[in-house]
């Protein structure tokens, strides 16, 4: 693809980008607002343009800031800190910081301490296994949830069906992708009064960006439901109050809102579900006491109890650090620039047509900006309606310097729909003798149905701002009236593991 196309000058792209803002910035005033933002940019995450990075990729983790790193490396180098299961003075000093990260994280939350514990895991995923393998699933029990969920949550079923729980799915109808109210009023009336049942969905699609209500927590509450929000897409650019809003189990990782650190994430929990968990084993820092000879065990009280072996301790701080960044920059206005900057991207990316009027790009999800967030999961098509390989996409996207994310994105359900797969094309990818890759499910698809699963997910964060939309709107446009064979082909390479390895 040519960096500029025939017969177009700089200038005149210089034009067409004053052009492009001047629409733009009529169109959504409230970005005015968010200017603040683009200091903190400059200040905080210059390397963006100085290394000409165009970062779409916030649903699959957040970036950190420089003072971020800064300031950790500060508390590290100026004290001596140690494991926090003893009494010394480094463990003690480390104990304290453990703590206050754990009373930050509920307050930054709203969450009454008095109602509510926070409970420290690796990620989301580690949360919400946590809880799935010690809830009191049991026959006559229910395990229902959304088609719009990510492996982590769907992966629960297994508990519950384990321990002969019914598990029932909730639909979410194309294009748009949300919920079937019929279907979602069906499935929480189902369930045995007195025996336990959880409810669960996101507040965000990682996949299509819908945010499903939060009234749902009260709605399915009140007939009895435990109710699990996976956060994990929803909280780095949406205020979550969990005095207005009070789910049971609520999973989140703290990378997906604020870069660094990686594996720490925490479980904010109602005591009065955390009470109803059976935990199936235990762990050191679990217990109070454990005898060998007198074959018993103690569970320890509060969050003591769910945190397996030793936290991270070291990174807790940065925990800290981090929300206290997030606040800091504002998540109200985090929340107005991502919602300008995604319906600009909707309404320039559904406009793109092909010389014959057929559309480049088909959009999975909602095409409006009203109760989605920013993340945009699309195919892009050639003039006869043939699907690029969004592979190709990619690799020409990288040699942009524009990362984006491409496959299945963890969350099978939401692409089923959207690319209109049926139960029993499903069904007979799950009768071979070995498992499958996402590659060969993709290519036996193609062959036996003609279905295209391939799909290319952008999303946007604190740290974007209007050029960065604009260099991949420009980079879209260089696909108009191009054919599959004109891209070019991507190199093979074994993309199994990448392409469906995490949210």
């Amino acid at each position: 693809m040519e960096q500029l196309p025939t017969g177009v000058s700089q200038q005149g792209l210089e034009n067409q980008a004053t052009g492009d803002w001047d629409a733009f910035s009529r169109a959504y005033p409230a970005y005015a607002s968010t200017t603040p933002l683009d200091e903190l940019r400059t200040r905080e995450y210059s390397r963006l343009d100085r290394l000409r990075q165009v970062y779409l990729d916030y649903t699959g983790g957040g970036l950190y800031a420089d003072c971020q790193l800064r300031n950790h490396q500060e508390l590290l180098s100026t004290h001596v800190f140690g494991n926090p299961h003893s009494h010394n003075p480094t463990s003690l000093a480390m104990t304290r910081h453990v703590e206050q990260a754990r009373a930050y994280v509920l307050e930054f939350f709203n969450a009454d301490p008095d109602e509510y514990e926070a409970i420290f895991t690796l990620n989301a995923s580690g949360a919400l296994k946590l809880v799935g393998e010690a809830y009191p699933f049991a026959p006559g029990g229910h395990y229902a949830l959304l088609f719009d969920n990510h492996n982590s949550v769907n992966g629960i079923r297994e508990f519950a069906r384990t321990k002969g729980a019914q598990v029932s799915y909730v639909a979410v109808d194309a294009p748009d992708l949300r919920i079937n109210q019929r279907q979602l009023e069906h499935a929480l009336a189902l369930g045995t009064p007195g025996i336990p049942k959880l409810f669960a969905y996101p507040a965000q699609s990682n996949y299509s960006g819908v945010q499903h209500p939060l009234e749902l927590i009260e709605i399915a509450q009140a007939q009895g439901w435990e109710v699990l929000v996976d956060c994990a897409a929803f909280a780095p650019t949406n205020r979550l109050d969990l005095h207005v809003w009070k789910p049971d189990y609520l999973p989140l990782s703290f990378y997906k809102m604020f870069g660094y650190p990686t594996g720490a994430g925490v479980l904010l929990a109602r005591k009065s579900a955390l009470a109803k968990l059976h935990r199936p084993w235990y762990a050191g820092g679990t217990i109070t006491i454990a005898s060998v000879q007198g074959n018993g065990h103690y569970f320890a009280e509060g969050p003591a109890a769910f945190e397996d072996g030793t936290v991270n301790y070291l990174n807790l701080p940065a925990v800290e650090i981090g929300l206290r960044h997030l606040e800091s920059a504002g998540i109200e206005m985090i929340h107005t620039r991502v919602g300008c900057l995604t319906g600009w991207l909707l309404e320039r990316l559904t406009a793109m047509k092909h010389s014959n009027g057929h559309p480049l790009i088909s959009i999975q999800g909602p095409t409006t900006p009203e109760a989605r967030g920013g993340t945009l999961t699309l195919s892009f098509y050639d003039p006869d309606g043939n699907v690029f390989d969004e592979h190709r996409i990619e690799e020409l996207a990288n040699l942009e310097n524009i990362s984006v994310r491409t496959g299945c994105f963890c969350n099978p359900g939401a692409g089923e729909v959207a690319h209109g797969l049926t139960p029993e094309m499903m069904a007979e990818f799950f009768k071979f003798d070995h498992g499958l890759s996402f590659e060969e499910l993709r290519q036996l698809m193609q062959a036996r149905y003609g279905k295209s699963i391939n799909a290319v997910r952008i999303s946007v964060g604190l740290a974007s701002n209007f050029a960065d939309v604009q260099r991949f709107l420009d980079f879209a446009q260089g696909f108009i009236d191009k054919s599959i064979a004109s891209i070019g082909s991507s190199e093979p390479t074994n993309r199994c593991r990448s392409v469906d390895a995490g949210a």
